[in-house]
């Protein structure tokens, strides 16, 4: 049963917080619906760490769940409304007993819950009725994907009350993914929400989407003497849809070239060896891309390995590898568009200045704008934060640390 208390799930250097905030959560809830919560529940924010742009092809990551997450305090309700009030916005209201795809919904958080909803339907679960109250510490536009926590969590409150636990982590992350394709409206891949509802260190291997291979790594982030920064340097995401969506585009186009439609069917060593041909049909950027995505592959196993090892320095050293192909030859560390605009670049040339070979860092996400990643030695903790935020400004830089348990039900005392 995925059933955790707070002291399994928190570090004991925020313990303490966390648990004036689930008391604050409880209050709010009594505040709402003049009784205390019966069932708690919670989800991660997620980190990917190595395979770059790699599952829209077909590819392999691997990815984290981390320390921030989102958390409902609920009660069940016979009358088959869902009633969720997230902390700072309006109510939402979905009646189970109409579960199709709403138009005007669209892009919403009810969107959200009316599309898990209608996937757990669609398998075969039970649903039914709750209320509850919200509040997450997932950043927005951080790349820890917020809407894949909430999307986690709302699974994991229909499996805790309707289905006894039953429901597989890995289940709850594909169902939350339909939600986000089909109801909310957004084409995203399965990344986010199987780091979520899994946990820990993951690696997925896309090959075959609709069943995508995961496998859980056992490695004790919290005793390995580094924190995990994620540095917000405050880029804005507008008008960069279309350099994001050259990505896929073009590593696509590359695979049409050898008749498939993604990069995952395509070695390495074909790529290079039809480079001439490739060169007369497509840009070289297009190519560097399919070249990045190839070695990536590499990196997330050679990631795997080193974790399962417990070879810290071979991990990191990986970290540090996918960071310079993401930037020389995935280029999505800057937008080609807005050149002026360089962030990340500054933000990853303080990150190796302070380290001076500790440590790892690299772009974090999708890249052009918004956040890199750091792996940084315990030692080095202040003087890195310090650096960032003279930079970019304060609360700009967040100490994370990885999270052993995806999305689960919460002990309450």
């Amino acid at each position: 049963m995925s059933v955790h208390t707070l002291e399994e799930i928190y570090t004991p250097d925020v313990l303490t917080m966390q648990q004036h905030r689930y008391a604050d959560a409880v209050a709010e809830f009594a505040k709402l619906y003049g009784c205390e919560p019966t069932r708690c529940f919670s989800a991660p924010g997620r980190t990917e760490v190595g395979g770059n742009h790699t599952d829209h092809n077909h590819g392999k990551v691997l990815a984290a769940g981390v320390s921030l997450d989102v958390i409902a305090m609920v009660i069940p309700a016979d009358d088959g409304i869902i009633e969720v009030k997230s902390a700072g916005f309006p109510v939402d209201k979905v009646d189970t007993a109409d579960l199709s795809v709403k138009k005007e919904e669209e892009g919403t958080s009810a969107a959200l819950i009316r599309g898990v909803a209608a996937g757990f339907v669609k398998n075969g679960h039970i649903i039914g009725g709750f209320k509850a109250y919200t509040t997450s510490n997932v950043l927005k536009g951080s790349g820890l994907s917020s809407s894949a926590a909430f999307e986690v969590l709302i699974g994991n409150i229909l499996n805790g009350l309707y289905n006894d636990h039953t429901v597989s982590a890995v289940e709850i992350a594909q169902l939350s993914q339909y939600a986000e394709n089909v109801y909310f409206g957004k084409p995203s891949g399965l990344m986010d929400q199987m780091a979520s509802s899994v946990g820990g260190f993951i690696t997925i291997d896309f090959a075959d989407p609709s069943k995508p291979a995961i496998e859980t790594i056992s490695f004790d982030f919290a005793a390995s003497g580094h924190c995990l920064y994620i540095v917000d340097t405050k880029g804005s995401h507008a008008d960069l849809t279309p350099e994001y969506a050259a990505i896929p585009q073009e590593m696509k186009a590359v695979a049409g070239y050898f008749s498939r439609e993604v990069l995952g069917d395509i070695t390495r060593q074909q790529i290079i060896d039809a480079l001439p041909e490739l060169r007369e049909r497509f840009s070289d950027r297009a190519l560097l891309r399919a070249l990045h995505f190839a070695d990536e592959n590499v990196r997330v196993e050679e990631e795997k390995q080193a974790l399962t090892n417990g070879d810290l320095d071979a991990f990191l050293d990986t970290v540090k590898r996918s960071g310079r192909s993401s930037y020389m030859y995935l280029q999505n560390v800057f937008a080609a568009s807005d050149p002026a605009d360089q962030g990340l670049s500054l933000a990853l040339y303080l990150a190796e200045t302070v380290l001076d070979g500790e440590g790892a860092y690299r772009v974090h996400g999708g890249g052009f704008a918004g956040t890199i990643q750091a792996f940084v030695p315990e030692g080095k903790l202040d003087a890195f934060r310090n650096a960032m935020e003279n930079t970019f400004g304060e609360g700009s830089c967040y100490v994370l640390s990885v999270r052993p348990f995806g999305g689960t039900e919460v002990k309450l005392v």
